[in-house]
């Protein structure tokens, strides 16, 4: 299984961020060929199930991730129920600098641990290494910018 952490310090109080991290269809953004939207519940509870749909010509994939654990603004569980892209992915937040003369802001933790159908084992490097470019930019782009002023 590929794993990879990100770990990203923002100026942000945790509710900002965690508003930002959860705005689901915003990862799609920038992940190529990629939409992702909420296809059950409201993608804010336990058993809420997000899905990320990839296309690119005739190549089509889903990849379903179920809410399964979710403590607002600070935790969040994905387990990634696919065909094709299994494992699951792991959201922390916390509050660092309190009491600076500057405020709080938040580190912000994502793991994920990916199984790709079909890919031997002796890809999970490049796996991780893809996982940390692509999701790298998502979670800078998530932290970057408001949900309410992003264009898709």
């Amino acid at each position: 299984m590929a794993r990879f952490v990100l770990t990203r310090l923002s100026p942000l109080p945790p509710a900002d961020c965690w508003a930002r991290l959860t705005a689901w269809p915003r990862h799609g953004d920038r992940v190529p060929f990629t939409r992702v939207s909420v296809v059950r519940g409201t993608g804010r509870q336990p058993g809420d199930v997000i899905l990320a749909r990839t296309a690119l010509g005739p190549l089509r994939f889903d990849d379903p991730m179920e809410l399964v654990e979710l403590v607002a603004p600070m935790h969040c569980l994905l387990a990634k129920r696919g065909r094709v892209v299994r494992g699951g992915a792991e959201l922390r937040i916390r509050t660092v600098g309190a009491g600076s003369t500057v405020g709080a802001g938040s580190e912000v933790v994502w793991a994920e641990e990916l199984r790709i159908t079909g890919l031997p084992r002796l890809f999970d490097p490049a796996v991780a290494l893809a996982g940390r470019l692509v999701f790298g930019r998502v979670l800078d782009h998530l932290l970057a910018t408001p949900p309410d002023s992003a264009t898709g």
